[in-house]
């Protein structure tokens, strides 16, 4: 642990914030720590509130950014796209055949999301409006929103002619996983969703499903999915994050049907810079004394002159544990 000497808060994504580093902020005169990131699985909320500092994250800015890095996962494992890249890369390719890379056609199949906020609902409508997919979904709490707009965009499908699609919410992750084609991840991760997708789950999915995780990396038991990836070469999974980042489990890399990426379901030039001028503004806040925003819509504090944003904190989760006001 270093003393901070010049600076009284700190931007992280990454690390582990527990006792000691906030021990050591409050140290420093530190009042406020901010993510940058939406998630804060890695911080022991508590043991900041404990010090009376504030804990800011991110939402809002990732939404779209993140769902279509999951879709773009889905469908480069769907159509093999990184084998057919290095195939040709490697001067394999000597000409057209018939069964060259042959991979999923997705549309008119079952699309299945496990966590139906903001971002699940964003994948979702990307896959049932893109490709006529029906949809099934597991979350603890309906999402009646994304349901009346699925139902919605079904009668619309009707009235021009074309076949219907289908939304229902299923009582059990298992009934996600046996029914659908593709299964994307979109769920935070606690002590109920470590390793919620395990051996025994993955042996439920299709054997030639496609799994999907830009959520957390312990979401997924990975040494688990390398066995069923090796022994289901049909299988296909495209995965943003990792148990053990960065690091991957053994045999990971040398998985063909497997396509992954380093973390970037938020690299967009438009969200990464919002999620900087966000963890700044929940920091700069919390200095001045202004009250939390905490509200959905963030716009009002992108894009705009800084002498135009709210005098608040965008999102500070642990704002009533410390006794700081909300709008």
């Amino acid at each position: 642990v270093r003393r901070c000497k010049t600076v009284e808060e700190v931007l992280q994504e990454a690390d582990d914030w527990g006792a000691e580093l906030f021990e050591a902020l409050k140290a420093a005169g530190g009042t406020a720590y901010s993510n940058y990131a939406v998630g804060y699985n890695n911080v022991k909320v508590p043991e900041a509130s404990k010090r009376g500092i504030a804990v800011g994250n991110t939402p809002g800015v990732l939404t779209e950014t993140t769902a279509e890095l999951a879709a773009a996962l889905t469908f480069a494992a769907a159509r093999r796209i990184v084998e057919a890249d290095t195939f040709m890369r490697t001067g394999q390719y000597k000409g057209w055949l018939p069964t060259l890379f042959i991979g999923q056609l997705l549309q008119h199949k079952t699309v299945g999301i496990i966590g139906a906020g903001r971002i699940g609902a964003a994948y979702a409508r990307m896959m049932v409006e893109g490709h006529k997919m029906d949809l099934v979904y597991f979350d603890p709490y309906p999402n009646k929103k994304l349901e009346e707009y699925i139902r919605k965009y079904s009668e619309l499908l009707r009235h021009v002619g074309e076949p219907p699609v289908a939304v229902r919410r299923c009582k059990t992750v298992e009934e996600v996983l046996q029914e659908a084609d593709v299964v994307s991840l979109h769920c935070n991760l606690d002590a109920t969703t470590k390793h919620l997708i395990n051996k025994e789950r993955l042996q439920l999915m299709k054997p030639d499903a496609v799994l999907i995780n830009a959520a957390r990396g312990s979401c997924i038991d990975e040494a688990a999915l390398v066995q069923h990836l090796q022994a289901n070469p049909n299988f296909r999974a495209g995965l943003d994050v990792f148990e053990d980042e960065p690091a991957m489990k053994p045999g990971l890399a040398d998985q063909p049907n497997a396509v992954i990426v380093p973390h970037i379901a938020s690299a967009s030039t438009w969200t990464r810079s919002g999620m900087a001028t966000l963890a700044a503004a929940n920091v700069a806040a919390r200095v001045q004394g202004f009250p939390a925003y905490n509200k959905p819509d963030i716009i009002p504090f992108l894009d705009q002159p800084i002498s135009s944003l709210p005098q608040a904190a965008p999102s500070i989760v642990n704002a009533q544990d410390i006794g700081m006001n909300v709008l």
